[in-house]
């Protein structure tokens, strides 16, 4: 990566401005369900305080409040949360923006600094020059840490860089060290575990990586489109009908492309999702029932497929994980490619980094992307407005 990162900048006396992906799950008491995305900060968040920053203004969005102020999506309670990580105390400002965020901070003795949610104003997601302007106003030098948010080209992850060099904090570092490295230069066997509901959501993907990888593993709810591209009976299970000609072209160009493509061979099905009692194991999907997990069969080949690679990235759940009676094929795969010793193992994010933890398989993973979105982007080819806007280095 050829950007500034932050040990390339002079941060002595400095107001410092990161953006930050905090945009965390909160119950209905308002108490944070899952704090990785805060611990994963604290990395560049010590290391500017120790080189001696003036002070630290971190900003994030938390939820949709579209240009709204929802007083449930505040992120009062990241500041809390935040304290206890950090050991010392974090102001929590009243807004993002504006005269009296700017006097709250050269105000205070605390020497960070948490804005209001970005979403609370419209300008943010349309990278509003003015609005951008003001949050630059606040700092002398910006540090994008936010890699979740980095495929939206948004004031505060692109429209801040005109303004103020601008540097990749360790974890945005990391993000695209080890995901750069699985796209570009890939220990071999190289193989994709992808899931999740949409074939549409993966197209671009597999087109990309069809001439980098050795084999793709395809589960989930966009197994079913393959399949009917087969020929085969799928029931009522998940299918998008207009994709059922692109899943039969992919399966070509990977014969082509001499890459392996293992699809499901039995299933967990129901009748009535609402009723996992009655689920049974099939090869063949009769009428009226529903796929909803990989059967024992599809987990063995899956797993005979993964036993010889060096490098595996998996994106998306190869079943309704969120569901106890059809979590079974998530979890084994979880399990299985956290016991894999020697071998590159990232996870893309999203849905499959939560189940990756709801089975507490993190431990055993190279790799868990904060980004959903933008890992799935970074894999699909794409360039990242806010990693692209940082300053380049001389």
């Amino acid at each position: 990566m050829n950007k500034l990162t932050v040990k390339d900048l002079d941060l002595k006396g400095k107001k410092v401005l990161i953006r930050v992906d905090f945009n965390v799950p909160l119950d209905d008491k308002l108490n944070i369900t899952d704090d990785r995305r805060i611990t994963e900060a604290v990395a560049t968040i010590d290391y500017v305080l120790k080189q001696g920053a003036a002070k630290v203004i971190l900003m994030s969005h938390l939820g949709r409040p579209e240009g709204q102020v929802v007083e449930n999506q505040r992120l009062a309670p990241v500041g809390k949360r935040l304290e206890k990580l950090l050991s010392q105390k974090v102001l929590c400002t009243k807004d993002c923006v504006g005269p009296e965020v700017k006097k709250a901070i050269e105000l205070s003795q605390e020497k960070v600094i948490l804005l209001e949610n970005l979403r609370f104003h419209k300008a943010e997601t349309k990278n509003d020059p003015e609005f951008a302007k003001q949050l630059a106003s606040l700092a002398d030098v910006f540090v994008n840490d936010a890699f979740g948010t980095s495929h939206r080209a948004h004031a505060s992850t692109h429209g801040v860089t005109q303004y103020l060099k601008s540097a990749a904090g360790f974890l945005l570092e990391k993000e695209i060290n080890y995901l750069g490295k699985a796209i570009d230069n890939p220990a071999r066997p190289f193989v994709i575990i992808l899931g999740g509901a949409k074939v549409s959501d993966k197209i671009a993907l597999i087109e990309n990586m069809l001439p980098k990888v050795n084999a793709i593993i395809i589960g989930g709810g966009m197994a079913y489109t393959f399949l009917k591209s087969q020929g085969k009976e799928i029931g009522t299970s998940l299918l998008e009908a207009d994709k059922v000609s692109v899943a039969k072209d992919l399966l070509e160009k990977a014969q082509k492309a001499n890459v392996k493509i293992e699809l499901s061979r039995d299933f967990v099905v129901v009748k009535d999702f609402k009723n996992p009692a009655e689920l049974k194991i099939v090869k063949d999907i009769e009428p009226g029932w529903s796929g909803v997990d990989i059967g024992p069969e599809t987990r063995k080949a899956f797993k005979a497929v993964l036993s010889t690679a060096k490098t595996i990235v998996w994106n998306g759940p190869v079943g309704v994980f969120e569901v106890k009676e059809y979590s079974d094929g998530t979890r084994e795969l979880a399990e299985y490619v956290s016991s894999l010793k020697g071998v590159t193992s990232i996870v893309g994010g999203g849905d499959t980094a939560a189940a990756v933890a709801k089975f507490n398989c993190e431990a055993g993973m190279t790799h868990i992307s904060t980004g959903g979105g933008a890992s799935l982007e970074l894999l699909e080819g794409k360039v990242l407005p806010g990693i692209a806007a940082l300053t380049d280095k001389k």
